[in-house]
């Protein structure tokens, strides 16, 4: 496996990964004007990106990946339950992404948005055990995704309880996980500066970890909620237009 994160801007973090031996890779949260990156990057593996994946529709930025999916010929795919104005590929929970030794499994996140979805990677010359999780904006470094966006924070934020608690928190403490943002984000509160961590570490410092009431959770979530993403809602009307 060869795996690439690159820090873009909006404090936000994109992915190239894939299978060197076999030729394939994934891109993932591509930045609108980082294009040219992933196209060196992958010529640089000597790769071709067969899929471009955002982990939700994004508010906080441009997207950049039809456009990349568009240039290489790749699939573009989100969650099922988008809904852009264009054609894209649907991407169901369980789903697996043939990378070559690669496999990716799209695991539905919600909570951040109703699309959300995160990603367990696993190397297959080393172990069918996923290595690792892209959480998208449902998991950070030190924090959780806001859940206002929808203009339903209570709601979300229930959802968002339930998403970490049976889905994400159940992989091993080992496994590491990468998030869409950074310190700097407003996409959530007290985020890292650091890109990575592991679930051992966030279950014991990552401070709304440590709720396990749901309600209790739900209340602190909503009780002090970071304006908004300046221009949200001129990016995500961008980010679905046909």
């Amino acid at each position: 496996m060869f795996f690439k994160q690159l820090a873009t801007k909006e404090a936000s973090l994109s992915y190239l990964l894939g299978c060197g031996s076999l030729g394939k890779a994934i891109a993932v949260d591509v930045v609108a004007g980082d294009e040219d990156w992933f196209v060196e990057q992958a010529e640089a593996q000597n790769v071709s990106i067969t899929h471009v994946l955002e982990t939700h529709v994004h508010a906080d930025h441009y997207s950049g990946g039809r456009a990349l999916a568009e240039r290489l010929g790749a699939k573009y795919c989100l969650y099922k339950d988008a809904s852009p104005e264009f054609e894209f590929e649907p991407l169901n929970d369980g789903d697996v992404i043939d990378v070559g030794n690669v496999k990716v499994r799209v695991i539905y996140t919600p909570g951040h948005t109703m699309d959300s979805i995160s990603l367990a990677v696993s190397d297959n010359r080393r172990s069918e055990e996923p290595w690792f999780l892209l959480t998208g904006d449902t998991l950070f470094v030190g924090s959780i995704g806001r859940p206002d966006l929808a203009g339903r924070e209570k709601e979300m934020a229930g959802m968002l309880f339930d998403t970490l608690h049976t889905k994400l928190l159940s992989f091993p403490d080992t496994t590491e996980i990468y998030p869409a943002h950074q310190a700097g984000s407003v996409c959530g509160a007290g985020i890292s500066g650091k890109p990575v961590s592991t679930l051992g570490f966030e279950k014991r410092f990552n401070p709304m970890l440590s709720v396990t009431d749901k309600d209790e959770f739900v209340q602190l979530l909503t009780k002090e909620i970071p304006p908004r993403p300046a221009e949200m809602d001129k990016i995500v009307a961008a980010n679905i237009k046909a």
